[in-house]
């Protein structure tokens, strides 16, 4: 009767109430304790109040599916480098909250990774120095890694600008600077690196110069540069320095040697010391003069030897390929012979007439000098011995042929 369908509706209704409880046991474990999300509340043949709670925990699991999944969409976005996602799902309460947390997250991880891709460009790629990461309001870890990009920045730009002060100065040619700014790791030894490279330009400018100023200026031969622990290019340029002024040393005192030799007399010696391109031209000259002095000396001797020993009148200096001075020189010797020449024979030629008895000649060259009063001398004598030889010839005629007696011969002087 009665009871029956009271029993059937009782009994139906706990069957009902299993699967709801079961179902809702079900979804909850899925979501809350399992983490397996999309799960849905399966309640056959409900309605109402069942019905009315088996579609809000649907909801409810639906809601927290679709809002986990898009939280966990953007963190793995996050995870991966991607940061143009954020959480649009529509949320409230504590899950709101996390939607807003998660999407400043995201924001300002935006802004770090932007202004960090931006100083990272302009220092690493377009060589912008000074740049600094503005990320705002943010602390902890993100805050942290900002001051840190940021001293990473400032103190890159602090070291290349030294190193680039000190780079510029060393192009001018002002080696007085030197990289002080505090770094480390692979910035110190390129710090070391340059600083070193400066002190062995400066050691190689200062040795340089010294031997420039000693040989060039001091007229102080023999120096060489002193270059520490150099090697490469640098060693290259100290030992071509050294050899250029071991050369030049080497050549300087050859030609010193030769000249002072022949400004003593001594024309034995050549430059024979290997030479180049001007002092090659130079050591030529001096010894083509050397070879002309001596050529010259040679027969300067000869004819002096000649005329002043030999007694051998009429020579003359040969001496080829000379100018200026020295062929001055030479037609000076060769004019003071033909003169010596010219006078000795004049005077010889009046001796022998008056030694043959011809008075008739007398010395006509000119003379200067000692010369000319040898020749007035001898000149006088031929009138003297004229006027002697008619005053003795007139008084033999007189007495002797004309019989003329008590004549005089008188001769003046």
């Amino acid at each position: 009767g009665e009871m029956m369908d009271l029993k059937n509706t009782i009994n139906t209704m706990v069957d009902q109430l299993q699967e709801f409880a079961t179902e809702v046991s079900r979804v909850s474990l899925e979501v809350g304790t399992e983490g397996k999300l999309g799960g849905q509340a399966v309640v056959k043949d409900v309605s109402g109040t069942w019905k009315e709670l088996t579609d809000n925990v649907n909801t409810m699991a639906s809601n927290l599916t679709t809002q986990v999944r898009s939280i966990a969409e953007v963190t793995t976005a996050v995870a991966c480098g991607d940061l143009s996602k954020k959480i649009d799902v529509e949320a409230q309460g504590e899950i709101s909250e996390l939607k807003l947390t998660v999407n400043s997250m995201v924001e300002q991880l935006r802004t770090f990774a932007a202004e960090v891709t931006r100083v990272a460009r302009e220092v690493g790629t377009e060589g912008r120095l000074g740049g600094q990461a503005h990320v705002k309001d943010v602390d902890g870890t993100w805050k942290e890694l900002t001051d840190n990009v940021n001293t990473m920045a400032e103190n890159l730009t602090a070291q290349v600008r030294d190193i680039a002060n000190v780079s510029k100065a060393v192009a001018r040619g002002d080696l007085s600077k030197k990289i002080s700014v505090e770094v480390k790791g692979e910035m110190l030894d390129l710090k070391h690196t340059i600083n070193t490279m400066v002190d062995q330009l400066q050691q190689f400018a200062t040795e340089v110069s010294r031997v420039s100023l000693e040989v060039g200026t001091e007229g102080k031969l023999g120096g060489q540069a002193v270059v520490k622990d150099v090697s490469g290019t640098w060693k290259e340029l100290t030992d071509n320095v050294n050899t250029m002024a071991s050369n030049l040393t080497t050549q300087v005192r050859s030609i010193a040697e030769v000249t002072t030799a022949v400004a003593c007399g001594d024309l034995s010696k050549k430059i024979d010391v290997e030479a180049q391109g001007e002092i090659s031209e130079l050591k030529l000259t001096v010894n083509s003069m050397v070879e002309q002095l001596r050529t010259f000396a040679a027969e300067v001797t000869r004819v002096a030897r000649e005329v002043g020993t030999e007694g051998r009148l009429g020579g003359q200096a040969l001496v080829k390929g000379v100018d200026g001075t020295w062929k001055e020189l030479t037609d000076n010797v060769n004019t003071m012979a033909e003169n010596l020449t010219a006078q000795v024979r004049d005077i010889a030629n009046v001796s022998k007439a008056v030694a043959r008895g011809d008075l008739s000649k007398k010395i006509s060259v000119e003379v200067k000098g000692e010369m000319m009063d040898l020749k007035h001398t001898i000149n006088i004598m031929v009138d003297q011995l004229q006027e002697f030889a008619t005053e003795v010839t007139r008084v033999s005629l007189e007495v002797g042929t004309e019989g003329k007696l008590g004549g005089q011969a008188v001769v003046k002087d």
